[in-house]
């Protein structure tokens, strides 16, 4: 999959990864956000817990002491860039004497990568030297020998990783892999007769069902928190693959690689994100579905690297004033907004301007299920889809490709809505936004990187123009990209204001 856009505003809210002090993340990767990523039991334990009867509360004591010792504390350590003072400004145009005297960010503190990432003073910028970091996350034990899933990010970057069980035993652990687009890992400990937890699957859980999380929130080990399911395949604005399972369980730093508890004390989630408009907890969180990271766990043990598979399209979502101008009896699908040339999608037929419905009998409610399903499925695999094109019923069929593949990269490159040297994700404005913003064209930036990211560019931003000429379309944006010199004025629309930013192209 190339890009997911989803149309409310970006800038709102923040969507942290919940490692606290996690390498590589430094604790909590914090990115903007829109709206709101079977193994068989191989030891015997006790009895199972039975749901409880009448809508009463299960046995939360019961369920964590049959499950508390197979869950474990994992910590990380690594390195990562700091700050240091010297007598010129800084990026932000402050005296480097100023910064000294200013308050310094912990680079261990859970959020300081959010601090670092928007330029707070006393936060480590990049090419500065590096110094050691501590982490913690959590994990749990799924076979007597030692392997033990987690969430990617609180391994990202990590040299030495030390797995502790509740008996207080310590082991130095392997990564046998990680799969960042998933958030799932996969840690070996070298142990024999663990204690193990059971596996449950997210088909049998229901919307308000009470679940319970153990993990180590800052650090406090083997902590347990409950709640109830608020939603079930949940995507997110992250172009995640993972169709999340949203609870209302207090979930932490340090809770991240944590098992998500049914009321019958099988596992049915891995803890990985929150959704906050500060950065903690406030009481929206999201797991990772056990059966996906089962399907991830035995690829990295077989072949120690995850193959996910690409159709190569970016899709935004179906209001209800899409739904009205393309007909639809209701606003729900995927709709296409570019295809890369020579991806499956574009040997398959589809269009830019098409709504994908359904794949596979399976319907495509919110364009964040269009991915979700995809990154669940394999390259080489068919995927039959629904679509409706200019107000008809339409069939498809596409192969689906690795997107490890080159060539796939390479179209997506070329064509996924203006990802080239500039640096930028684009798509088109839906008529609400129009109105919001009090532009009549231009394309709202998703995402920005490299050349633009450096430049100020923000997402959320509107482009209205590159060296003067219209942004109306992403062919336009091509063509006046493919004019360019060593760099581009971009016109921007930001906050009701319209502003010209400078970008130097790498």
């Amino acid at each position: 999959m190339n890009t997911t856009t989803l149309t409310s505003n970006p800038r709102h809210l923040i969507l942290a990864l919940v490692a606290a002090g996690a390498v590589g993340a430094t604790g909590a990767g914090l990115i903007t956000g829109h709206q709101a990523r079977a193994l068989t039991p191989t030891a015997p334990i006790v009895a199972q817990t039975p749901a409880a009867p009448g809508g009463a509360l299960p046995s939360f004591a019961q369920i964590t002491a049959q499950n508390g010792p197979a869950v474990v504390n994992i910590s990380v350590t690594g390195s990562t860039k700091t700050a240091m003072a010297s007598d010129e400004d800084d990026d932000e145009g402050q005296p480097a004497a100023r910064q000294r005297r200013g308050p310094q960010i912990d680079p261990n503190d859970p959020f300081y990568e959010f601090f670092r990432q928007f330029g707070f003073p006393g936060a480590g910028a990049q090419g500065q030297p590096n110094v050691p970091t501590h982490g913690q996350g959590s994990g749990f034990i799924v076979s007597p020998d030692g392997l033990v899933l987690t969430n990617a990010h609180v391994v990202k970057g990590a040299s030495d990783v030390t797995v502790k069980l509740t008996d207080r035993r310590e082991f130095r652990a392997k990564v046998l892999g990680a799969d960042p687009k998933t958030d799932v890992a996969v840690l070996k400990i070298d142990a024999k007769d663990l204690p193990t937890v059971r596996l449950g699957s997210t088909r049998d859980l229901q919307v308000g069902e009470w679940v319970l999380a153990i993990g180590s929130p800052f650090g406090f080990e083997n902590s347990v928190t409950a709640g109830v399911v608020s939603a079930k395949g949940r995507s997110l604005p992250d172009d995640s693959l993972v169709p999340f399972i949203q609870t209302d369980v207090a979930v932490n730093p340090g809770n991240s690689g944590g098992p998500l508890f049914n009321a019958r004390g099988e596992v049915v989630g891995i803890n990985s994100q929150i959704y906050s408009r500060s950065g903690g907890y406030q009481g929206v969180s999201f797991s990772i579905p056990i059966e996906l990271a089962a399907k991830i766990k035995d690829q990295i043990v077989a072949t120690g690297k995850v193959r996910h598979a690409q159709l190569g399209v970016a899709v935004q979502e179906v209001n209800q004033a899409f739904a009205e101008s393309f007909a639809l009896d209701k606003p729900e699908g995927a709709l296409v907004a570019s295809v890369s040339k020579g991806s499956p999608a574009d040997k398959a037929g589809l269009q830019a301007g098409d709504v994908i419905r359904q794949v596979d009998g399976q319907p495509i409610v919110a364009s964040g299920d269009l991915p979700a399903w995809v990154g669940q499925a394999q390259p080489g695999q068919q995927a039959r889809l629904s679509v409706w094109r200019q107000g008809k019923p339409l069939e498809l069929t596409a192969t689906l490709g690795d997107s490890s593949d080159k060539a796939s990269k390479q179209a997506r490159n070329d064509d996924a809505v203006g990802k080239g040297q500039l640096g930028l994700s684009l798509r088109p404005l839906d008529p609400e936004e129009r109105r919001e913003v009090g532009v009549s064209e231009g394309l709202v930036i998703e995402q920005a990187r490299g050349p633009a990211a450096a430049a100020g560019v923000q997402p959320g931003d509107v482009l209205l123009a590159i060296n003067g000429a219209p942004a109306r379309n992403i062919d336009q944006v091509r063509t006046a990209m493919a004019k360019a010199g060593k760099s581009v004025a971009l016109l921007i629309e930001r906050d009701g204001n319209k502003i010209f930013v400078p970008v130097r192209l790498g």
